[in-house]
């Protein structure tokens, strides 16, 4: 007599295994920043949020974040040792000040290349919150009849190699001590007008990282019906925004529309009384 012999079992896929709180809560960061970056709107956001928070498995979080940086629940910068950890480089940043002030500050991804160009106006860069997906960064300046400030948390290396005719182009150049750190480097000339770097004292990189993950330590622990109170609102004010906007776009179409109408009146009229 034979012995039965079991078929192997066949292993599980990754997109049919079953997804964790914890897999949920990495792909709702993932859509927290992509709100805060103008990635989504807050309709989007909801949206994608409400299929997270229903998914069975990896394969049905995967494509509500195929589109954003990091897809598929990847590490984020921000989630890896260090908020200057390898990653996609961004594209270059041009910020210009023309008889006005542009500004680029808060949580963003810094590219390799920013040009900053101030003609009588003002441009300001805090790299302070910033997520470096590169170790080099090169920051040109033009500034004329203008002004540039930058600001870099403490633990980056900043050099310069800028001039000032007859303006100012000052640069508080240091070395990090770690060996990987980003390294900032401030270039271009200040024409009567003014160039100033500097690291901004008591902001550091890891202060970040500790203080988003606290960020996603509350998420996580929030209890299930809040968040669901927060997404519910989101998707609200997202609906309220979409109505405003087409109220105005009835209203400019009726406006339109009465004036088409008046302009043939009045072409009526002078056919009548020509």
């Amino acid at each position: 007599m034979t012995a039965q012999t079991t078929p192997p079992t066949r292993p599980v896929a990754e997109a049919e295994m079953r997804a964790s709180d914890a897999d949920r809560d990495r792909i709702a960061e993932i859509l927290r920043e992509a709100l805060a970056e103008g990635r989504l709107d807050a309709e989007e956001h909801a949206e994608r949020i409400d299929t997270v928070y229903r998914a069975k498995t990896m394969g049905e979080l995967e494509p509500v974040v195929r589109d954003l940086p990091a897809a598929g629940g990847r590490p984020r910068p921000a989630d890896t040792e260090h908020a200057y950890a390898a990653a996609a480089p961004a594209a270059d940043q041009n910020l210009i000040a023309i008889f006005s002030a542009a500004t680029r500050k808060g949580r963003w991804r810094v590219p390799a290349r920013i040009n900053a160009v101030a003609i009588f106006g003002s441009v300001e860069i805090d790299l302070t919150e910033a997520v470096f997906p590169q170790q080099r960064v090169r920051i040109n300046v033009t500034s004329v009849f203008g002004s540039v400030e930058v600001r870099v948390p403490e633990n980056v290396t900043l050099r310069s190699s800028g001039s000032g005719i007859l303006g100012n182009f000052e640069v508080e150049t240091h070395d990090a001590t770690d060996p990987d750190a980003p390294e900032v480097e401030v270039n271009g000339f200040a024409l009567l007008g003014n160039v100033e770097a500097k690291p901004k004292r008591g902001a550091w990189i890891r202060d970040l990282r500790d203080r988003m993950r606290g960020d996603r330590r509350e998420w996580s622990e929030e209890p299930r019906h809040e968040r669901r109170e927060r997404i519910d609102a989101l998707r609200r004010e997202g609906r309220a925004r979409r109505d405003a906007v087409w109220a105005e776009h009835r209203e400019l179409r009726e406006q339109l529309r009465a004036e088409r109408e008046e302009r043939r009146e009045r072409r009526r009229d002078r056919r009548r009384l020509g």
